[in-house]
């Protein structure tokens, strides 16, 4: 062996020493701000809001079948 692969060993048993905060002390601990709420000043209609869904669904569909007809072509090949 090396000595570089050895420091490099060394490095590894080091970081996996260390404490770890869980995850779930992580959410507990979490304070929210008040600068990180999301203000909406323009309100839009229902009409408007069901167009862009309609409009991002259509969006979507073409973009799924546009990745099924790629796949299905290099598929074929």
């Amino acid at each position: 062996m090396s000595s570089g692969s050895i420091s490099a060993m060394i490095a590894s048993l080091k970081a996996n020493k260390r404490s770890r905060v869980s995850t779930f002390d992580k959410i507990k601990n979490f304070k929210k701000s008040k600068k990180s709420k999301l203000h909406f000043y323009k309100k839009a209609s229902p009409f408007e809001l069901k167009r862009i869904k309609n409009k991002i669904q259509t969006e979507n569909e073409t973009a799924f079948r546009r990745k099924v007809i790629i796949l299905l072509t290099c598929c074929a090949l």
